[in-house]
């Protein structure tokens, strides 16, 4: 009887690696979202020791040391994941194509333990907590790679390097520095500079601040022009799939429902509950942009359904 599982000489089955990749995936999300809530809720400081809250093991029963021990918490699990990911990788002869993405995930997790722990004796300076979330949301950019790269057959010769077009790479690094420059408006006490949306208009708040506000809200146009742009290009695609089209989709409502977010976060003043969505649905953004970039770098074949698939088709059989 034929095996329903394809393995490798050693063992290690495939259908494990996707789901541990996706279960990676999922908890950094998660995580990130949690370290939002840790952020806006100045929870961060609520344990003074590191790696343990309060030194040693025991009950933590107020809400800040409850925020910040699960947020770490959290994270010990993406840790153990990644890492049981890559051995099982290394093991597995049919995942070559995934060994340099998880090995770039193993030291970037081990990059953002440090930062973690510079931030935390740093008492959370903004430069630190800056950093510390610019690497997690970097770290989420490789984890989705890896997931989507963990359900393509290496022989259709998958490679970032060759595959995404150039507006998909400018979509990607795009959307990547709206994070940082969110991340500089938040650390720069810049969430409320401009009282409307989509222009400034009277603020009474420092010049400073109200132009960093208005540098950011710059650069998601043009940021917003790309990712639109790419997404809209991969839908219309003769080349996607259903796969592709539907992360197209995806992404494009994550999008609306972000500027939406984001127009709430300006005309609302930041308040707290605004500002961890925002952060949330820009994480969720960032995942399926990537996704969809990471999809695209497979060699372009017709889809299914076309003139060319099918005659393809009936080639094979005859």
């Amino acid at each position: 009887m034929a095996e329903l599982v394809p393995k490798s000489p050693r063992g290690v089955s495939i259908v494990w690696l996707r789901a541990i990749s996706i279960a990676t995936l999922v908890s950094t999300v998660g995580l990130i979202v949690l370290g939002s809530a840790v952020r806006v809720t100045d929870s961060g400081m609520g344990c003074k020791g590191w790696p343990l809250c309060t030194g040693s093991q025991g009950s933590i029963s107020s809400f800040h040391p409850l925020m910040e021990e699960s947020h770490r918490l959290l994270a010990s699990l993406v840790t153990i994941l990644i890492i049981a990911l890559a051995l099982s990788v290394r093991r597995n002869d049919h995942a070559t194509h995934l060994r340099g993405p998880t090995r770039v995930a193993v030291a970037v997790i081990v990059l953002q333990i440090v930062l973690g722990a510079v931030t935390v004796f740093a008492h959370n300076a903004p430069f630190t907590v800056a950093l510390h979330l610019l690497t997690a949301t970097f770290f989420l950019g490789v984890s989705t790679v890896v997931a989507v790269a963990a359900f393509i057959e290496p022989e259709r010769s998958w490679s970032l390097r060759r595959g995404p077009s150039r507006l998909a790479w400018a979509a990607v690094i795009s959307l990547y520095l709206i994070v940082i420059s969110g991340s500089v408006v938040v650390n720069a006490g810049a969430q409320s500079a401009c009282p409307s949306w989509p222009a400034c208009g009277r603020s009474g708040s420092k010049f400073g601040v109200v132009v960093i506000q208005m540098a950011h809200r710059s650069l998601v146009l043009l940021g917003s022009i790309l990712v639109v742009s790419f997404l809209v290009s991969v839908l219309r695609s003769k080349f996607s799939d259903r796969s592709l089209r539907t992360l197209s989709v995806a992404g494009l409502s994550l999008f609306a429902l972000q500027v939406a977010v984001g127009a709430m976060s300006a005309m609302w003043s930041a308040h707290t509950e605004i500002a961890d969505v925002h952060l949330g649905v820009a994480s969720v953004l960032w995942s399926s942009v990537v996704a969809t970039f990471a999809l695209s770098a497979r060699p372009h074949q017709p889809v299914l359904g076309s003139a060319g698939a099918v005659n393809d088709r009936m080639s094979r059989v005859t």
